[in-house]
């Protein structure tokens, strides 16, 4: 008797995206609404590293994926309209690869033509947002404050609401 087991390997995946955080020994503070991001910095999928820091000032979008989750491979190309969209108003969209390696998030952004800058997260970004499901949606204010998070797929309609909770009003 055969027993196909291709269907596990996602969800052993999506099993392994629980328990501590740490960056180089130390525990990333946890992510929580209305609390300040956390900080990190990542390697970049095509070479450098990104830093959250970096973004201070900026509206952020992350958005957690994985190339073997279905819902992340369908919602890409919205969320990259989204990015084109609302780069003009200062929103900054980074994708977040996780668990996965270089090569698989390469693939993943030239697959989906992805104009927005894409890390490749070792784990450490996993825990500290909690992820329990992908894809996952953070969306952090200019101030740096985590003002809304979403598991699970969005619409554009859905994505582009919630861009507008951290947008400047002018």
């Amino acid at each position: 008797m055969k027993m196909r087991i291709g269907w596990l390997l996602p969800l052993l995946a999506l099993a392994a995206c629980s328990g501590g955080g740490s960056r180089g020994g130390q525990a990333l503070a946890p992510a929580a609404l209305g609390k300040p991001a956390p900080d990190f910095t990542e390697p970049l999928v095509h070479g450098g590293t990104l830093a959250m820091s970096s973004l201070k000032g900026k509206p952020v979008y992350l958005n957690f994926f994985a190339t073997w989750c279905p819902p992340c491979n369908e919602e890409a190309p919205d969320v990259n309209a989204v990015a084109r969209m609302y780069a003009p108003k200062g929103l900054d969209v980074i994708g977040v690869d996780v668990l996965e390696n270089a090569k698989k998030a390469a693939s993943f952004v030239a697959e989906h033509h992805l104009t927005y800058p894409a890390v490749v997260d070792d784990g450490a970004l996993r825990d500290a947002y909690n992820i329990n499901g992908m894809p996952m949606h953070v969306f952090i204010d200019r101030d740096g404050i985590v003002r809304k998070i979403v598991v699970g797929e969005l619409s554009k309609a859905q994505m582009e609401a919630d861009v507008a909770i951290i947008l400047p009003h002018s």
